[in-house]
């Protein structure tokens, strides 16, 4: 793919060199193993557990010369199965058949192109996009990155000021190669009802952040489903400097979601972190506080900005009211760069489970150990372990285990 775009390029006109002058290339490698046991009683499924070999290779063009710069982005996915089987399938990292029984296919992929045209300090994409906004998070929390299609125009005019106006219309989720409508996630205990439009091919997004001081940010988003939910995100960030060494940094966000004509959707989601550093350790609080007559809305398969979405629950169900505690350490104060250590703790309760059922309660813990080598031969090598461990009197009783064995070569 690469060697075609850079054929393409080799023909253009001398004032459209810095298409090639400032493109980047690279190849991101991620070996994914993962093991999650279904603990609850009657569980349909023992466990599944899969193997897979991820390929990212990614394309970024710089821009032609004149007041409106053209360029191109692409980017290509593949997913290779390694072991899988009939009884194992679900993890997310691999693409599984619709029909039962369901088996992983041997590989699925994806190949993305981007147009993008730049104006001063202001860019508009066109095709596959990775947004990374309160409104709309993409996930790569698997082998390969889940992505949008749509229009995204990004404007930085004002010195801190970035501002953020998009439309999206389809979203291929991380374990397939199809571009799909989108619908709001449902699960746990959501407890949304939706009308008789139950997807949507429209997603529109808008907003901006502002960075006040290097200590001080504060940002507003909405984010609308078209015929599903609306939704308003404030967000505030502050980070305190203590002494050498130290910090206390605040981040409070508050969501407002509503429906749009076809659902119940109806939450105030409040949420907020507090994490004092010192040295290469971390301390985190966070608490999170849900109401309203559903739980809190956002498209399915993609990310959200709750404070406690983690490693297999987000606690975003009708009512819940949930806490964390956290510790991270960096062992670069301790002579060692590129090794890091976390461990998690969240608890939620008061979910409503409803009419004449008792209050419905989760627990969660996670453990993160990672390593990147830092230089030599296989320097950007990275080696990361998550484990997490679940209960709840609603939902699935989990223990899972991830091994990511990742790579990144740049190309040029």
């Amino acid at each position: 793919m690469l060697s075609g775009l850079a054929a393409a390029f080799a023909i253009c006109t001398p004032a459209s060199a810095a298409l090639l002058d400032d493109s980047k290339a690279s190849l991101d490698m991620r070996n994914f193993y993962m093991n999650r046991d279904f603990r609850q009683d009657g569980a349909k499924q023992a466990k599944a557990e899969e193997w897979a070999q991820g390929f990212m290779l990614r394309f970024e063009s710089g821009y032609t010369e004149g007041p409106v710069g053209v360029g191109l982005d692409a980017i290509g996915l593949l997913g290779i199965k390694l072991d899988s089987s009939s009884d194992r399938v679900g993890t997310g990292i691999l693409k599984s058949d619709r029909e039962a029984p369901k088996r992983a296919q041997d590989e699925y992929g994806e190949v993305g192109l981007t147009a993008k045209l730049k104006a001063s300090n202001s860019t508009l994409k066109l095709g596959t996009l990775q947004p990374v906004l309160p409104a709309v998070m993409r996930n790569d929390s698997r082998l390969l990155p889940q992505t949008f299609r749509g229009a995204w125009l990004n404007s930085n005019e004002v010195e801190g000021l970035s501002l953020d106006l998009g439309r999206l219309d389809r979203i291929n989720l991380r374990d397939s190669s199809d571009n799909e409508e989108m619908t709001v996630f449902n699960g746990g205990k959501r407890n949304i009802t939706l009308g008789s439009s139950k997807t949507s091919d429209e997603f529109l997004f808008a907003g901006g952040r502002y960075q006040w001081t290097p200590e001080l940010a504060t940002s507003y988003y909405y984010g609308g489903l078209d015929g599903i939910y609306k939704q308003h995100l404030v967000n505030l960030v502050h980070q305190l400097p203590l002494g050498e060494g130290q910090s206390f940094k605040s981040d409070i966000r508050y969501a407002r979601s509503t429906d749009d004509g076809g659902s119940n959707v109806d939450n105030d989601a409040f949420g907020a972190l507090f994490s004092y550093r010192l040295g290469g350790n971390a301390f985190t609080a966070g608490y999170q506080h849900l109401s309203g007559d559903t739980g809190f809305a956002y498209i399915a398969g993609a990310d959200n900005a709750l404070v406690n979405l983690v490693q297999i629950n987000d606690f975003g169900n009708q009512d819940e009211r949930s806490w964390q505690l956290r510790y991270d350490f960096d062992f670069v104060a301790v002579g060692i760069p590129g090794l890091t250590f976390m461990t998690r703790y969240l608890s939620g309760d008061n979910v409503d489970r409803g009419a004449g059922q008792r209050e419905g309660k989760t627990w969660e813990r996670n453990t993160d150990i990672a390593y990147v080598v830092q230089s030599g031969p296989l320097q950007n090598l990275g080696l990361r372990l998550r484990n997490a461990t679940t209960r709840s009197n609603f939902g699935s009783d989990l223990d899972e285990n991830r091994l990511i064995l990742s790579y990144s070569l740049p190309l040029w």
